[in-house]
């Protein structure tokens, strides 16, 4: 793009370091050398099963793997059975078990945080 584009190719330039950015594929916005550098591996580190093994909430991909296709886990509201799900920054910290799910009811007799009222049901 010529001078007279500047403007544009500002603008375009901060979309997509903003959109790496907000995918969790960069660590910062502010230059686009970053995205020289950008690997398939951020990608696959983005992965659901990743985040889980990096969240210890399994001991290795595999698990991890199995985990997400048997219906275990849950990004925010919804229970995700597709390993190859790309999860956001944004979205991250809402990974959690499926309130039904067996594995959770086994982490929290193990920590010993599990209410008498799920015993119950």
């Amino acid at each position: 793009l010529g001078p007279a584009s500047a403007a544009f190719r500002a603008r375009c330039a901060a979309a997509l370091l903003e959109k790496l950015y907000g995918l969790g594929l960069v660590n910062s916005r502010q230059s686009l050398a970053v995205c020289e550098s950008l690997s398939a591996a951020a990608f696959c580190r983005r992965r659901l099963p990743c985040l889980l093994v990096k969240l210890r909430m399994a001991q290795n991909l595999r698990h991890a793997v199995t985990f997400v296709e048997q219906g275990h886990v849950r990004v925010g509201p919804e229970v995700v059975t597709d390993p190859a799900l790309l999860v956001p920054r944004a979205v991250e910290d809402f990974i959690t078990w499926v309130d039904a799910s067996r594995l959770r009811q086994k982490v929290l007799d193990y920590n010993q945080e599990r209410d008498d009222f799920d015993l119950a049901a």
